[in-house]
């Protein structure tokens, strides 16, 4: 009897269509060890913030859309922040202070510690108390591209910058627009709540034109500074509380490779990392 040929045409084995599969499936793998081996930190932190946010890890990262450095949001623990006004008992205090004072030195190492510690907690406490003011201004969903939080070792810094068809100041011009103004006043009551000093500096983007020829970058940024210390002081911040107010004109862009760009122009609100030296003839 006579074999029957096979139908079908002449199509592939199963077992290749397999062994296919098993490559594909090879190469990916091999292709994502690859990957996962050479790390851009910035990127990667970039991403896992986007994930939790995705996936509703951290319900307080970027409702209004603020903008933040290295990753989201600045710390682990903001998310269980909130701004409580909490009181000791006095009872408790001064016997927390006795053994202070009876365990010497040791205790002292442990101050200094706790202070460490307790510094960024602040600055988080204080990013989302800010956070929670801003919220409140109807227009915020529109401006928060132009708000930046970034925590460094100089301190807790909000900077206020410009984006392309949309500006925080008037062209040339030292005045905020209303918008860039309640913005600020709105940081008042809680800079004001901090026992950091305040230093303010205000930068121009390279090739900043101005009506008058005499009247530069320099005096520009300088004077849109202290345009934001008086609306700070205005809504209650304390003058001795500041530090400093600079104009930079164009010498720290923010990106440096195009200092053209309109978000080099900025007001940064450095919050910084010590607290004010004592006042005039205080003897501890």
């Amino acid at each position: 009897m006579a074999r029957k040929k096979p139908q079908g045409g002449g199509g592939a084995p199963d077992w290749l269509v397999t062994f296919a599969d098993l490559m594909s499936l090879l190469v990916c793998f091999f292709v994502l060890i690859i990957s996962f081996s050479i790390q851009d930190k910035e990127k990667l932190q970039v991403v896992a913030g986007s994930m939790r946010e995705a996936f509703g890890v951290k319900d307080t990262a970027r409702k209004t859309g603020i903008i933040e450095v290295e990753g989201i949001p600045i710390r682990d623990y903001m998310k269980d922040v909130s701004q409580v006004d909490q009181e000791l008992d006095s009872d408790f205090a001064q016997e927390r202070h006795e053994k202070r004072e009876a365990q010497g030195p040791e205790a002292n190492t442990h101050d200094t510690l706790e202070a460490e510690i307790e510094k960024p907690r602040q600055f988080a406490t204080a990013a989302a108390s800010l956070r929670q003011a801003w919220q409140e201004m109807p227009e915020i969903t529109e401006i928060s591209s132009n708000i930046i939080l970034e925590e460094s070792e100089e301190g807790l810094n909000i900077m206020l910058v410009d984006q392309d068809g949309r500006s925080m100041f008037r062209e040339g011009s030292k005045y905020p627009y209303e918008t860039t103004r309640r913005l600020i006043a709105k940081m008042a009551p809680v800079l004001s709540q901090m026992p950091n000093r305040i230093e303010i500096s205000g930068h121009t983007t390279s090739g900043q034109m101005t009506a008058d020829p005499g009247y530069t970058g320099w005096d520009l940024s300088s004077e849109r500074a202290n345009i934001a210390r008086q609306i700070l002081s205005e809504y209650g911040v304390q003058e001795d509380q500041f530090y400093a107010v600079i104009g930079k004109s164009d010498t720290e862009p923010l990106f440096p490779n195009d200092p053209y760009l309109a978000a080099n122009r900025r007001i940064g609100i450095l919050l910084k990392a010590e607290e004010p030296p004592l006042p005039a003839g205080h003897n501890p």
